[in-house]
């Protein structure tokens, strides 16, 4: 099948909110039809599962490869790493070379990482091919959301962005299912190694229908990459992740405080760097101007605190059931099979709900979520001796269904009003966000878990992040009155 470009005409980011009419002789972009909204929403789940199903495979790697946690610590950390501080790069990329192009470049990419880290012989070879696997899924992720506001428009971009935002909730609960599963199957013999694996088929199949059914776009007013602001990025996620996620493990070495303190002054001159590249008429990583869209900038600051405690709950869920709990593999991804359920259910829910109510659907899964962590939290400190599946199950379905109105609707708001043409950097900072975010939860959270739970025993330390997960949840609450009522 022949390649068809589809260059996409927008409006300036000072009208952002209606196409501007399309000059004469002028290619329209190419709909998207439901088998190549399937194709790029599995290259949606694939990066999002990854960055999770390693949680419940942690004590099979352990026990085979003798990581030791430091090590344990980077085979999650450095994917998440890698994957945040390369995804703007990777929209930008996308606007320049062409979004399926770097669609098709980074699945491929992303299965014959997925294959090394199947076959890798030792703890530090798998961080390698971990670190590479999160550069591949930082070129594939951000043509996801760039090809959506490219070929679709009006109901069509509101259901498939619904769906995107579906996609990305299910993909981090279903990653945690999905590894307890294989692990415990040990198909062939090979025990871990099938949660990397099993994306090589998935892959393979990802590639074959992205050629057939993904039109090429991109954007009419392609700039070029922005090297200072890439290298300061990087710099300051950097500095900032990777001392979370390994300073616990490695006992706060001396490195982590002065990384600690260069995160600021990195940040700092990122913002000034890009601020006057914008002023001098240049194209900036991450243009100021795009942030100034309200719907954006108020996304990006709930969806903070929303990732930091899902993602958190998900690390201590995971360690508390099998540690804790002494459950096997396949019972702790059991375990949260409700939650995946509850969110799918509620995020088809969510376009229909969110014109009759507008906003208030957030607040109303901010709401919900309260109300079943504190059921789970009421059943821990209930019930601790004899904590099962079944009793967790209320808390987990609840707090799910609130998630499930939060999340895709959050999504559809961010790239509401972002042009077509910067739909790759606006996809870019969107998910740079939130992937940063939920690599600071299982820094964040998961630490201090991990630091309470040898002093207060494993109860105690759940209830206590589970309270902090609250007080983020609250947070959430409480922005969420903010957003303007009706919503596109």
């Amino acid at each position: 099948m022949s390649e068809t470009t589809v260059r996409t005409i927008h409006p300036s980011p000072s009208t952002p909110t209606a196409p501007a009419p399309a000059a004469p002789g002028a290619q329209h972009p190419a709909a998207m039809g439901p088998l190549g909204l399937f194709t790029v929403l599995l290259g949606a789940a694939l990066p999002l599962i990854d960055f999770f199903i390693v949680n419940v495979a942690l004590p099979a790697i352990d026990s085979d490869l003798a990581a030791g946690p430091a090590t344990l610590e980077l085979i999650v950390g450095g994917y998440g790493v890698t994957y945040a501080v390369l995804l703007v790069l990777g929209g930008r990329l996308g606007d320049m070379a062409g979004r399926r192009r770097l669609f098709l470049i980074g699945m491929a990419a992303f299965g014959l990482t997925s294959l090394l880290c199947g076959v890798a012989p030792t703890a530090w070879t798998l961080v390698g091919a971990r670190v590479a696997q999160g550069a591949a899924a930082a070129l594939m992720l951000p043509q996801v959301l760039a090809t959506i506001q490219a070929t679709t428009q009006g109901p069509r971009r509101a259901r498939a962005m619904s769906l995107y935002g579906a996609t990305a909730g299910l993909s981090m609960v279903a990653g945690q299912i999905l590894g307890g599963v294989l692990v415990a199957a040990d198909v062939a013999g090979l025990g871990w190694r099938s949660v990397f694996l099993v994306n090589v088929p998935v892959v393979l199949l990802g590639l074959v229908l992205a050629v057939r059914a993904v039109p090429e776009t991109r954007s009419d007013r392609p700039a070029s990459v922005d090297v200072p602001g890439t290298l300061l990025l990087a710099l300051s996620l950097v500095s900032l992740l990777l001392p979370l996620t390994e300073g616990r493990a490695a006992g706060w070495p001396l490195w982590t405080w002065l990384s600690l303190t260069l995160f600021p002054f990195a940040a700092a001159a990122f913002y000034l760097t890009e601020r006057r590249a914008d002023r001098l008429g240049r194209t900036p990583l991450v243009p100021p101007s795009l942030l100034r869209l309200q719907s954006l900038r108020q996304g990006l600051v709930m969806v903070v605190p929303f990732s930091i405690g899902f993602s958190g709950f998900m690390f201590v869920i995971a360690v508390v059931l099998q540690q804790g709990l002494r459950m096997g593999p396949v019972a702790a991804g059991l375990a949260l099979v409700p939650m995946a359920l509850a969110f799918f259910a509620a995020s088809l829910a969510g376009p229909r709900l969110v014109g009759r109510f507008g906003s208030r659907v957030v607040t109303a899964g901010g709401v919900i979520q309260a109300v079943g962590i504190a059921l789970i939290l009421l059943a821990v400190l209930r019930g601790w001796a004899d904590l099962g599946l079944a009793a967790l199950a209320p808390g987990v379905a609840v707090a799910g269904h609130g998630q499930g109105l939060q999340l895709p609707v959050l999504m559809r708001m961010m790239l509401s009003d972002v042009p077509a043409d910067r739909a790759g950097v606006g996809g870019g900072v969107m998910v740079t966000t939130q992937q940063s975010a939920l690599a600071l939860g299982v820094a964040t959270l998961g630490s201090l878990f991990l630091a309470l739970a040898p002093e207060t025993g494993m109860r105690d330390a759940l209830a206590v992040t589970l309270l902090v997960q609250l007080g983020m949840v609250a947070l959430t609450v409480l922005l969420s009155l903010r957003l303007p009522r009706v919503m596109r």
